[in-house]
């Protein structure tokens, strides 16, 4: 697997997606930085280059993407429909059928019921159709940790949902680097995982992290014993739709 990749980071903007573009740069990406307005890369590591389009809309993306090794989705908003899923859709859709490695952010509680996970996690079954190489990561509530929490650490299960810092907490900084490292380490392929700190320093190498968990299942839209509380028989059509033709591009 090569060691460095041209990334397109999708949410470049926010408080995560700061720090991945830097973290991308500092580990020898050529680094592109989705932006919907191109004053907003004011903001980002001088390394990185700003690409402008809308998340909402496919055919903005095509430059973007043209050429891309990687995409690192940071995403977010309170559109769970129109952006959190639509934009994992349209960027797959803008890719056409073109197969790159995916680090996809979303929440810890994502099998959570409720309209914002929800859509988290249809988003999560898009990137698992698509067929391509993927690291799903659920961090927990940002910058929560104590002064003494620093040690990275990787569940699975998604048995955390109570919507509080109670769930677990990690450095925005953290995640950062979980997310751009996922991209080099073959054995965080094809994993998804809940992301947290515990007490104890932070670890120098996450090869041995992402070596610890279980794959997901192959041919299963959801995260390794994620609880079946979504069954894809009660989705709207557009829904199962929208997975056919992930599928039938592989």
């Amino acid at each position: 697997m090569p060691k460095s990749f041209t990334v397109l980071v999708v949410g470049s903007t926010g408080s995560i997606g700061t720090k991945v573009v830097e973290q991308s740069v500092r580990a020898g990406h050529a680094t592109r930085a989705l932006v919907r307005k191109s004053r907003r890369a004011r903001r980002l590591d001088a390394g990185a280059e700003a690409f402008v389009g809308d998340l909402t809309e496919a055919g903005t993306l095509t430059e973007a993407l043209d050429g891309v090794d990687a995409i690192i989705f940071t995403h977010g908003s309170n559109d769970g429909e129109r952006v959190n899923y639509g934009a994992v859709k349209n960027v797959l859709h803008a890719l056409n059928g073109r197969k790159v490695r995916i680090a996809l952010m979303t929440s810890i509680g994502a099998t959570a019921r409720h309209d914002m996970s929800d859509w988290k996690r249809r988003g999560e079954r898009l990137v698992r159709a698509s067929g391509n190489p993927y690291t799903i990561i659920r961090p927990g509530w940002f910058d929560y940790n104590d002064a003494d929490q620093h040690r990275i650490t990787m569940l699975q299960g998604d048995t955390r949902f109570t919507g509080s810092p109670a769930d677990g907490s990690i450095a925005r900084a953290q995640i950062a680097r979980v997310l751009v490292e996922s991209l080099t380490e073959p054995d965080a392929i094809g994993r998804t995982l809940e992301l947290v700190a515990e007490r104890g320093d932070e670890q120098a190498d996450l090869g041995p992290l992402f070596a610890g968990l279980d794959p997901d299942e192959v041919g299963s839209v959801d995260g390794i014993r994620d609880r079946d509380n979504l069954p894809l028989a009660d989705e709207p059509q557009r829904l199962r739709d929208d997975l056919d033709v992930l599928r039938n591009a592989k």
